[in-house]
């Protein structure tokens, strides 16, 4: 019983962060990347900040450091590549449709293991295959007749890479630190970064007011809720299962892309979809 509850939180998780990317999409029609994630981690960073004591408890844990500089650390340098990733991936959406800016971003996954082979890990015949048929899913999702890669693929293209850098960082610092305040750390590091590229965009507060509703479905629920659910999906749930149900969030993409901003797709970009997911849950 237990165990499906984890498997509901968890799918919950993936509709959230699907969802979000339609948020992402929807918020570039009043204001300008740097803004919106600028807004987005703030609140973020924020939610987590007070909610701190009520995750613990949903872990079961009375949390105490004994080096808080280490989280420090661990939180600044992830949120760089963070920071770097999601402005990559927000200037991306406003050129192409939120469903394929949720496949090209999830090839992080496929990403990852590749990386790690650097860091001395074993390569394994399903990455091989996994490489293989992401390399064929992103040529059918982002290719043209003409072999060019429009300009919105390009940028979460980039936006992979570095959230596999991103997972990678996590993964170097978060055996020895409290993953909820390096990711409290991470927000406010990213917000601090976007604060001066923010106001050379010279928002509006009438702009930001139109785009409360989105903004704070980023902040909030995207990074705040969703990753407390995280949290307590993965009590009950091993790992490899809780990444592919989570890896379940680019299908989340493309669907709510199709319902709430009625974008299409060819059967040609929808089978790169279909391929690339198989990739994912490969990797996974």
């Amino acid at each position: 019983m237990k165990q499906w509850k984890g498997r509901i939180i968890l799918l919950l998780t993936a509709l959230i962060w699907g969802c979000a990317f339609v948020a992402q999409s929807a918020g570039m029609n009043y204001i300008k990347p740097w803004t919106f994630m600028c807004l987005r981690s703030f609140l973020g960073a924020g939610f987590l900040f007070v909610m701190m004591p009520v995750i613990d408890r949903i872990r079961g844990i009375e949390y105490k450091s004994d080096n808080p500089g280490k989280v420090l650390k661990a939180g600044i340098i992830a949120g760089v590549f963070l920071c770097a990733a999601s402005i990559f991936q927000q200037i991306g959406i406003q050129y192409t449709t939120a469903g394929k800016a949720g496949f090209l971003t999830a090839m992080y996954v496929v990403l990852v293991p590749v990386f790690s082979l650097f860091l001395g890990r074993k390569p394994t015949l399903r990455l091989f295959v996994s490489i293989v048929l992401a390399a064929t899913g992103l040529y059918l999702i982002s290719i043209s007749g003409s072999f060019s890669l429009a300009s919105g693929d390009i940028y979460e293209i980039i936006c992979a890479f570095l959230f596999a850098f991103h997972i990678l960082v996590i993964d170097h610092f978060g055996k020895d630190v409290d993953s909820v305040r390096m990711s409290a750390i991470q927000f406010l590091t990213a917000g601090i970064i976007c604060l001066i590229p923010m106001f050379l965009e010279k928002p509006q507060i009438a702009e930001i007011l139109s785009a409360a509703v989105p903004v704070l479905y980023a902040g909030i629920c995207s990074s705040g809720i969703a990753y407390t659910l995280q949290m307590a999906g993965q009590k009950y749930v091993n790992p490899s299962e809780a990444g592919i149900l989570m890896s379940l969030e680019s299908v989340f993409a493309l669907l709510a892309g199709m319902v709430i901003l009625k974008e299409m797709m060819s059967m040609r970009e929808l089978t790169g979809c279909l391929i690339m997911f198989i990739a994912v849950l490969l990797a996974n």
